[in-house]
Protein backbone atom coordinates (compact mmCIF):
# COMPACT_ATOMS: atom_id res chain seq x y z
CA UNK A 1 0.00 0.00 0.00
CA UNK A 2 1.28 3.46 -0.90
CA UNK A 3 1.86 5.57 2.26
CA UNK A 4 1.00 8.80 0.41
CA UNK A 5 -2.44 7.61 -0.62
CA UNK A 6 -4.77 6.94 2.29
CA UNK A 7 -7.88 4.80 1.91
CA UNK A 8 -11.13 6.67 1.40
CA UNK A 9 -12.58 7.75 4.72
CA UNK A 10 -16.36 7.84 5.16
CA UNK A 11 -18.80 9.09 7.76
CA UNK A 12 -19.25 5.50 8.94
CA UNK A 13 -15.49 5.25 9.47
CA UNK A 14 -15.56 8.48 11.48
CA UNK A 15 -18.42 7.18 13.60
CA UNK A 16 -16.50 3.98 14.30
CA UNK A 17 -13.30 5.87 15.16
CA UNK A 18 -15.30 8.19 17.42
CA UNK A 19 -15.84 5.30 19.84
CA UNK A 20 -12.10 4.66 20.27
CA UNK A 21 -10.23 5.86 23.35
CA UNK A 22 -8.01 8.36 21.49
CA UNK A 23 -10.61 9.33 18.88
CA UNK A 24 -9.43 12.88 18.17
CA UNK A 25 -5.88 11.75 17.40
CA UNK A 26 -7.01 8.82 15.27
CA UNK A 27 -9.43 10.90 13.21
CA UNK A 28 -6.96 13.76 12.69
CA UNK A 29 -4.35 11.26 11.49
CA UNK A 30 -6.80 9.73 9.01
CA UNK A 31 -7.73 13.20 7.74
CA UNK A 32 -4.01 14.04 7.34
CA UNK A 33 -4.41 17.26 9.32
CA UNK A 34 -0.63 17.65 9.73
CA UNK A 35 -0.32 18.25 5.99
CA UNK A 36 -2.58 21.31 6.18
CA UNK A 37 -1.53 24.86 6.86
CA UNK A 38 -1.42 26.05 10.49
CA UNK A 39 -4.81 27.77 10.55
CA UNK A 40 -6.55 24.93 8.69
CA UNK A 41 -4.87 22.43 11.00
CA UNK A 42 -6.31 24.15 14.08
CA UNK A 43 -9.79 24.63 12.57
CA UNK A 44 -10.01 21.00 11.55
CA UNK A 45 -8.89 19.75 14.95
CA UNK A 46 -11.62 21.86 16.60
CA UNK A 47 -14.17 20.43 14.16
CA UNK A 48 -12.97 16.90 14.96
CA UNK A 49 -13.36 17.54 18.71
CA UNK A 50 -16.89 18.87 18.16
CA UNK A 51 -17.75 15.84 16.03
CA UNK A 52 -16.39 13.39 18.62
CA UNK A 53 -18.49 15.05 21.31
CA UNK A 54 -21.69 15.16 19.27
CA UNK A 55 -21.51 12.12 16.97
CA UNK A 56 -23.78 13.89 14.47
CA UNK A 57 -23.73 12.33 10.99
CA UNK A 58 -24.26 15.68 9.25
CA UNK A 59 -21.36 17.17 11.18
CA UNK A 60 -19.23 14.22 10.10
CA UNK A 61 -20.07 14.83 6.45
CA UNK A 62 -19.22 18.53 6.79
CA UNK A 63 -15.97 17.59 8.50
CA UNK A 64 -14.97 15.30 5.64
CA UNK A 65 -15.75 17.85 2.94
CA UNK A 66 -14.02 20.74 4.71
CA UNK A 67 -10.93 18.61 5.47
CA UNK A 68 -10.65 17.61 1.80
CA UNK A 69 -10.99 21.23 0.70
CA UNK A 70 -8.37 22.39 3.18
CA UNK A 71 -5.95 19.62 2.26
CA UNK A 72 -6.06 19.84 -1.53
CA UNK A 73 -4.52 23.32 -2.00
CA UNK A 74 -1.60 22.55 0.31
CA UNK A 75 -0.61 19.41 -1.56
CA UNK A 76 -0.46 21.32 -4.84
CA UNK A 77 1.29 24.23 -3.16
CA UNK A 78 4.09 21.99 -1.85
CA UNK A 79 4.83 20.74 -5.35
CA UNK A 80 4.74 24.27 -6.75
CA UNK A 81 7.11 25.59 -4.08
CA UNK A 82 9.65 22.82 -4.67
CA UNK A 83 9.61 23.37 -8.44
CA UNK A 84 9.95 27.14 -8.04
CA UNK A 85 12.74 26.71 -5.51
CA UNK A 86 14.72 24.35 -7.74
CA UNK A 87 14.24 26.61 -10.75
CA UNK A 88 15.58 29.55 -8.75
CA UNK A 89 18.84 27.71 -8.16
CA UNK A 90 19.37 27.04 -11.83
CA UNK A 91 19.13 30.69 -12.84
Amino acid sequence: MNPQKSPEITVQTLLALRKEEDAVRLITERLRVKEMGPADHIRTKHEVKAFVESGDTNMGQKLLSSAQERLSPHIGMKANISVTHSQGRQV
